[in-house]
């Protein structure tokens, strides 16, 4: 099995051309729910997409957040990329700059995602993201104000994210050409129930991915809301940028992180310019191990890793 991402190098394609390929595969397929449309309903049950993509050569980036009414998210990146000096574009102006581009609008709502809306709204709106805010979040639905009181309770709080646990919820994606070019891109749906505007860390470049073609690529899964205050992916590519091997450049970014939030739910991947790779994620229950897929010339197939958390 070639992945389209492979096929895209091997045909002639660049790497960025990989990477838009290989998660646009992904949003088409709508990997594990949590790509592309048809998935992870916010809390008014509309699906929304957040990509980006990276140059490692130039530092350029494309993306967008909060996306509406288009499915090829990590295409329209591209496109900001490639027709604007902007970096990052977001919600229905980003749809706007879309169709400008000629991608269609159409509805990102499946019957899938508007059950799995309707199951929430029945269970009281459970899990939700809200919190200091009347009525009782974690009892009732909104519309929320907010409580008179701050609750200033140390409050890292693992965003209810169990029932998306599987191991991914973001495609991140890093290709290395032969002759060292390194491209990075994500696309996800972001988390299930979001508040709606809610934009995480996917699209953010140094948090979501980064790719930097002296050193490497380094790319991030797992809850957003924490790991984008940490820049996981930037961390990663500057301890390689040390000669930290990628494996231990990848726990020491969890490491980092978990001080602050020993419960998160997240896992970075890392790869240098020399072809080594590596991975880690952060152990709590239902999360011990995560896996990821990685292709070389010296495979025949994609060959699935799989590194013990920490």
């Amino acid at each position: 099995m070639h992945t389209p991402a492979w096929c895209t190098l091997q045909s002639g394609g660049s790497e960025l051309d990989a990477v838009e390929t290989g998660c646009g595969q992904c949003e088409i397929v709508q990997c594990d729910g949590s790509v592309g449309f048809g998935g992870s309903p916010d809390e008014h049950g509309e699906t929304t997409l957040d990509a980006m993509i990276m140059d490692g050569n130039t530092m350029e980036v494309g993306s967008v957040a909060d996306l509406r009414h288009v499915k090829n998210a990590i295409g329209v990146a591209r496109k900001v990329m490639q027709h604007t000096k902007h970096t990052l574009l977001v919600g229905e102006s980003a749809s706007l700059f879309a169709v400008s581009m000629g991608f269609p609008y159409e509805d990102l709502t499946t019957q899938n995602s508007l059950s799995i809306y309707l199951k929430w709204l029945n269970q009281s709106c459970q899990p939700n993201y809200w919190k200091n805010v009347i009525p009782d979040p974690s009892k009732s639905c909104g519309p929320y104000k907010r409580a008179k009181e701050l609750n200033n309770r140390k409050e890292w709080s693992i965003s209810q994210r169990k029932m998306n646990i599987h191991n991914h919820d973001t495609i991140g994606m890093i290709v290395i050409g032969e002759t060292g070019n390194v491209a990075a891109g994500t696309s996800t749906n972001g988390a299930t129930h979001k508040i709606q505007g809610r934009v995480g860390d996917s699209p953010i470049a140094g948090a979501g991915a980064y790719a930097d073609s002296t050193v490497g690529g380094a790319a991030a899964t797992g809850d957003g809301d924490v790991m984008m205050r940490f820049l996981p992916s930037y961390q990663a590519v500057e301890y390689m940028r040390m000669g930290i091997d990628p494996t231990i450049a990848c726990q020491k970014v969890i490491s980092r992180i978990q001080k602050y939030a020993p419960e998160f739910f997240g896992a970075v991947i890392c790869a240098n310019t020399t072809g080594s790779y590596g991975a880690a994620c952060n152990k709590i229950p239902g999360f011990r191990q995560f896996h990821f897929m990685v292709y070389t010339p010296l495979l025949s197939q994609p060959s699935e890793q799989v590194v013990d958390c920490i």
